[in-house]
């Protein structure tokens, strides 16, 4: 009964903050205080940064290699097949053992957990290039693309605007972790991904989240010693991050737009060759159900070419594709001189 009136709460609470009012304006980052939220997060991405510099006296082939497969087996599998296309946006369905292993490649992407993830993205299509953007570039292309992670109060403002009152001066601080090993980018809990939070699985990896990370840094590191922690860990974290952290900003500024979907989202041949086919974003946001991100021949999709085997094996099943109708609907008409 409590899991259910829980649910209803949180359909209600989330019709009243579609429409509750967002102040615009910049939060400069360096001239506002920072929530403990926001120092973990900045702590976990200066180490990886830090880890990095030591790429170059750390280099072996075998290290150079366990860095590519990681970055696919995490960035392709774990991130815009799983977390993406399939959890975010339901673009086809698996099975449940497999869909929870490629889940679980998603949370070594470190880019947070399924249900923090998909929760933000979810808000990123619904208020596309507006002010509750949680990472739209026209607040600027640097927050557009990672400064964002770093304003816990301004992102909880955007996307749970009934959890601002614990920020706002004067009244209670913002409740301290229950769990250290909780890695999630907002405070309250997220009313547009109860598929996820319902399910046992996604709830133990989001208050273990962080136990995953050092865990396959100790193996890394018994197994190839730095060179694999390095290579295998900073190197493939920080290059792939900052790739799909481009789709955010660069993805919203450089490229064309092929479809009317009333943002500044672009196709861009460059990040889609980087993010294994989710460069091509102005199709996915005017066809956001698709599995298919690169709709011509010629537009590399590297994550549909998965998904197409995943359907011949019988493991992929109900892959949804746009319309004829859909797509002339939204077809740039070419303009008159």
């Amino acid at each position: 009964m409590e899991e259910l009136e829980d649910r209803n709460n949180d359909q209600k609470a989330m019709a009243v903050e579609d429409e509750a009012p967002v102040r615009s304006g910049r939060r400069p980052i360096f001239e506002r205080k920072w929530t403990s939220v926001d120092k973990r997060t900045a702590a976990a991405v200066l180490g990886m940064h830090l880890l990095c510099l030591l790429a170059p006296f750390h280099f072996t082939w075998p290290a150079f290699w366990l860095a590519v497969v990681l970055y696919i087996i995490t960035g392709m599998f774990g991130l815009t097949l799983s977390y993406h296309r399939h959890l975010t946006h339901k673009s086809f369905k698996l099975p449940k053992w497999l869909e929870y292993m490629f889940a679980y490649f998603g949370v070594h992407a470190y880019q947070g957990d399924p249900i923090d993830w998909v929760s933000t993205h979810r808000y990123h299509h619904q208020f596309a290039d507006t002010e509750r953007d949680p990472h739209t570039p026209t607040q600027g292309f640097w927050f557009g693309h990672v400064a964002w992670i770093f304003d816990s109060y301004g992102l909880t403002k955007k996307v749970s605007p009934k959890h601002v009152e614990n920020f706002e001066e004067g009244n209670r601080k913002p409740k301290p972790f229950r769990n250290i090993f909780v890695g999630y980018l907002k405070y309250g809990r997220p009313n547009n991904v109860e598929d996820l939070q319902k399910q046992a699985f996604y709830r133990f990896l989001r208050r273990t989240y962080i136990l995953h990370h050092v865990g396959l840094a100790v193996v890394l590191y018994a197994v190839g010693g730095l060179p694999f922690l390095v290579w295998g860990l900073g190197v493939r974290i920080v290059s792939f991050q900052h790739f799909t952290f481009a789709v955010n900003s660069l993805g919203h500024m450089w490229g064309n737009q092929q479809w009317n979907t009333g943002d500044q989202s672009r196709n861009n041949w460059v990040l889609a060759l980087l993010v294994f086919g989710e460069g091509w974003h102005n199709n996915h946001h005017a066809f956001e159900y698709s599995a298919r991100h690169g709709l011509e021949w010629w537009q590399l999709d590297v994550t549909w070419w998965v998904i197409l085997v995943l359907e011949a094996m019988g493991l992929a099943t109900d892959v949804k594709l746009p319309s004829q109708h859909h797509m002339q609907k939204l077809a740039m008409q070419p303009k008159c001189e």
